[in-house]
Order: C-alpha cells, then sequence, then structure tokens
C-alpha cells in the first residue's frame, strides 16, 4: 500500500495542505501517526476520502453531513436507506433556497426596474425598500 506525505496527499487530491489539515481538525480525516521517517504519511485511502468530501461538499452537504455520510459508509453491512434519507433532506433544503432565491431574484428586479439610477438618493426605491419594507424573500423571519 502507497503512503503519501501531506503535500503529495493534497496535490493528488486537488487541494491544498491547509485543507488537508482543516478536515483533519473537522474529524473527517484521521491524524496519520510518523511511521517509517520523521513524516507523518497518509494511507493512499486518504485521497479518496478527500475527493468524497469535496463532492459531497460541491453537492451542498455541510462538513457536519459530510461526517455523517462518512460513518455510515465505514459500517459494511449498514442499508441504504440512511444515506438516502439524508439526501432527500439535502435535496428538500436546495429546492427551498431556490424558492427563496427567486423570491429574492423577483423583489430585487422589481426594485431595479424601479429605480432610474439618476439622481440623489432621496425617494430611492432601492434604498426605501430596505429601510422600510419587510424582507418579502425572507419568510422565517430571518
Amino acid at each position: 500500500m502507497s503512503r503519501f506525505t501531506i503535500g503529495k496527499v493534497a496535490e493528488a487530491a486537488g487541494v491544498g495542505v491547509e485543507t488537508v489539515r482543516f478536515y483533519q481538525r473537522r474529524g473527517l480525516l484521521a491524524e496519520p501517526s510518523p511511521v517509517r521517517t520523521l513524516f507523518r504519511e497518509y494511507p493512499e485511502s486518504t485521497v479518496d476520502r478527500i475527493r468524497f468530501i469535496r463532492r459531497a461538499k460541491d453537492l451542498g452537504f455541510t462538513l457536519a453531513e459530510i461526517g455523517e455520510l462518512l460513518a455510515l459508509s465505514e459500517i459494511p453491512h449498514e442499508s441504504r436507506g440512511k444515506v438516502k434519507q439524508l439526501a432527500e433532506q439535502k435535496l428538500v433544503a436546495i429546492r427551498q433556497k431556490l424558492v427563496d432565491l427567486q423570491q429574492m431574484e423577483t423583489t430585487l428586479s422589481g426594485l431595479v426596474q424601479d429605480c432610474s439610477g439618476r439622481g440623489s438618493l432621496d425617494g430611492c426605491p432601492i434604498i426605501e425598500a430596505m429601510i422600510h419594507e419587510p424582507t418579502k424573500c425572507d419568510h422565517r423571519g430571518n
């Protein structure tokens, strides 16, 4: 089995050394011990684990959720049900974000259309809407 220094792991996974260290601090990667040299060496599987983390992040999973997915992936007889449930929950959250973004786009588009872009800020519809109107796109009160 090949072993890599932190620089080689980072390079092979397409991330920086600090990213590898960050994932270690977050508990997503195990801290390697010095093996044959003074340098800490990582197993080859660390590269795949980092790629997994990056892909999951690209799909919108948080680091905590990724930790849960990684833990599930290490249980040989775990059913796919829990993984699917986590993915379904993420999908619902993404769809809600899309609805929120569409509402934001509609509101801001209207404000931009209402603003001439000329003159002083007195009566500017964009500024006035931010001062006097509740945020229409934030239906959760955040």
